[in-house]
């Protein structure tokens, strides 16, 4: 059966922002037997418009296999809110948890107009979360 490959990205372009996601399961952080399956995500926001933007806060939905939900909010990324001028780019991993041995997860990111003071609400690609203890692909 089909798994999630290092190398399958998921992209998604809305208003000038590029998003891109990796992910990868990280056997050596999880623990199958206690029901502790752990993903990192490697981001990359890629400012392909005309306006500078800034990344002021991030709102993630993660879902796990039994569709339990969690929500995650929170100011920038990884402690930091990049301004990104027109092509720029910015990068990022992090992770997640859950119980389960698959998920997915989606997200927005409340990005900062900079000459306007608008503030846009930029999706991200919803990404699957696939263990090889997953009994099948779900996503």
């Amino acid at each position: 059966m089909a798994r999630l490959s290092a190398n399958e990205l998921y992209t998604r372009e809305t208003a000038g922002i590029r998003i891109t996601i990796r992910v990868i399961y990280l056997a050596d952080q999880s623990r199958p037997d206690d029901r502790h399956f752990v993903w990192a995500y490697h981001v990359r926001i890629e400012n392909t418009g005309t306006r500078t933007m800034q990344l002021l806060r991030r709102t993630w939905t993660i879902t796990d296999g039994n569709g339990h939900l969690q929500q995650i909010h929170g100011p920038g990324v990884v402690g930091e809110q990049p301004v990104l001028d027109p092509g720029d780019v910015f990068e990022y991993t992090s992770g997640t948890p859950l119980e389960t041995p698959s998920g997915f997860m989606s997200g927005f990111y409340h990005m900062l107009v900079v000459d306007s003071g608008e503030v846009q609400d930029v999706p991200t690609p919803p990404f699957s979360l696939d263990s090889p203890h997953a009994d099948s692909r779900l996503h």
